[in-house]
């Protein structure tokens, strides 16, 4: 069994402004991820902590984020959420600390401040199904799932402690039930039958988004031992986003 490093903080802000286009807050109540996919952008905070673990061993809980948040949403300039982008907003450790669902509770007790904001969950987890009773309250909001390929045999060998495919679309599946805005993120794409994946996604989401493996050089080696050479070409990616676009006009 793995043994995550936990490291309690405490934090000054918790709404950071966001230099990607589209995305004016970033609201991350963990740093690192126990999930630790091998192609994970987010591994680069490692630099910045100091930390004998690697990423994806070890996980800092912001103890104080709901607090934060609640005196930084009262004076914030209304924009564009997303949780999270450096880490999974319900990894493992979220079923103890709960810092995520307090954010929401946050969120909920401020419901007329909050409807001037929009909020995009990610993850891949289905334990976000465990906060439906808020998510459904909640105005401008819309939760989404990672899956990048429909095969979990290359799953486990590009994310091998993230929850099965299975489980997504299941949880996706809940999601919806309860009148709650739902969207895919395809991404990176991985080796797929683009086809399978789209009709396991039939009427569980409203929006389906793609991107391509934007750091190769994290998981060249990867490709090549498994001898999936083929699906490190840009011109793969660009054909798998071709059929999607094909298959959902």
């Amino acid at each position: 069994m793995r043994k995550i490093k936990v490291y309690e903080i405490f934090v000054k802000n918790v709404l950071t402004k966001s230099k990607i286009p589209g995305i004016d807050y970033s609201l991350n109540p963990y740093i690192g991820c126990s999930f630790a996919c091998k192609y994970c952008y987010a591994s680069f905070i490692s630099r910045f902590r100091k930390h004998a673990e690697k990423f994806g061993e070890f996980v800092e809980v912001k103890m104080n984020a709901p607090e934060v948040l609640e005196k930084e949403i009262l004076k914030k300039k209304p924009g564009k959420i997303a949780m999270s982008l450096i880490c999974d907003p319900y990894q493992p450790i979220e079923k103890k600390y709960q810092i995520t669902r307090r954010c929401l509770e946050i969120f909920e007790r401020h419901e007329q401040m909050f409807s001037k904001f929009q909020l995009s969950i990610l993850t891949k987890s289905p334990l976000v199904t465990r906060d439906v009773d808020l998510l459904k309250n909640l105005k401008n909001i819309k939760v989404g799932f990672s899956i990048a390929t429909d095969n979990e045999v290359l799953k486990r060998i590009f994310e091998p402690f993230s929850p099965t495919i299975e489980s997504r679309l299941k949880a996706l599946k809940i999601l919806k039930e309860n009148g709650i805005s739902t969207y895919v993120f395809i991404a990176p794409v991985l080796p797929m039958n683009a086809e399978n994946l789209l009709k396991k996604l039939h009427g569980l989401v409203d929006e389906i988004d793609v991107d391509c493996m934007n750091y190769i050089w994290k998981t060249r080696e990867i490709y090549r031992k498994y001898n999936i050479e083929f699906a490190m070409r840009e011109d793969y990616c660009e054909k798998v986003k071709e059929k999607i676009k094909e298959l959902t006009e």
